[in-house]
């Protein structure tokens, strides 16, 4: 016996309830992927920089996102609490990370990378391009675009995620 589910999304937008294992293959090799891509990331550039890989994730984040709190960070990457407040404390030793000014909310305590992190980062993109290459680039430009395509609609759709809603019917 399969179980239904509807995903609900804060938007309104709910898929349709399909049978639960219909899609499950493929989620697998997902979280595959999630779990295995860690590996290259951790060898050619955590390791070489002296970082472990959530100091890497979050210098990324900030990168990419621009000044972020603690439970911001926590939400987009999903890295426990305590283990983004060592990695932040890791990377305010260094002076790669420091603090930044919410004018909106004074109370918040956001970070941002320092003119140090932001070199650092710099730093590290060649050998995130490495094994960027080294991953995708027997890809062909079609096959890229159509994974950036899909990479990018799964990623709003997990930033909308509410959880998995159980319908009455699979009860």
């Amino acid at each position: 016996m399969s179980t239904r589910v509807a995903i609900s999304c804060p938007d309104g937008d709910t898929t349709e309830p399909r049978p639960a294992d219909a899609l499950a293959p493929q989620l697998i090799q997902l979280l595959k992927l999630a779990t295995m891509i860690s590996r290259p990331m951790q060898d050619a550039v955590a390791n070489p920089n002296g970082l472990t890989m959530n100091e890497l994730k979050i210098m990324m984040c900030l990168a990419g996102e621009g000044p972020c709190a603690g439970h911001d960070l926590t939400s987009l990457m999903g890295i426990p609490p305590m283990n983004v407040s060592r990695a932040l404390a890791s990377l305010a030793q260094r002076g790669w990370v420091e603090p930044a000014v919410d004018p909106a909310n004074r109370r918040r305590k956001p970070v941002r990378l320092s003119e140090l992190g932001r070199a650092m980062q710099d730093e590290m993109t060649a050998d995130i391009g490495d094994v960027a290459h080294e991953l995708l680039g027997t890809l062909g430009e079609r096959d890229r675009a159509a994974l950036d395509r899909i990479t990018r609609v799964l990623i709003a759709r997990m930033q909308r995620w509410s959880g998995v809603v159980r319908s009455p019917a699979a009860r």
